[in-house]
């Protein structure tokens, strides 16, 4: 059993874009390794399939038509460094633009 931490190489409010699918997105939560049912698991190709025992990111996600919650393993992520705005309608409500192509969450008990 490997019992090695593995730290999250994305960070929550990151703008992220999928590795094979023409996604992109903002992490608003992770998990450090995965957290979601054997049946949404066993749905994903097998060729594609990533191993569980990775950061698993939760994203206000989009594509071209339409705006979602997507959960992806880390090894499917790359960054974001198109400087496009992003339009999830829940993105207003969770986050505010930085200024610097990211977000930051909008957490009513951080000062």
């Amino acid at each position: 059993m490997n019992t090695k931490s593995r730290h999250a190489k994305y960070r929550i409010g990151q703008v992220v874009r999928h590795r094979v699918f023409p996604f992109r997105g903002v992490v608003f939560d992770i998990d450090p390794s995965f957290n979601n049912t054997e049946e949404w698991y066993l749905s994903i190709p097998e060729e594609i399939r990533p191993t569980k025992d990775q950061p698993f990111y939760h994203l206000l996600a989009e594509n071209a038509e339409s705006e979602y919650i997507a959960y992806v393993s880390e090894q499917n992520l790359l960054p974001d460094t198109s400087g496009e705005p992003l339009r999830h309608p829940e993105l207003e409500e969770r986050f505010y633009a930085d200024g610097n192509g990211a977000y930051r969450a909008r957490d009513r008990q951080v000062h």
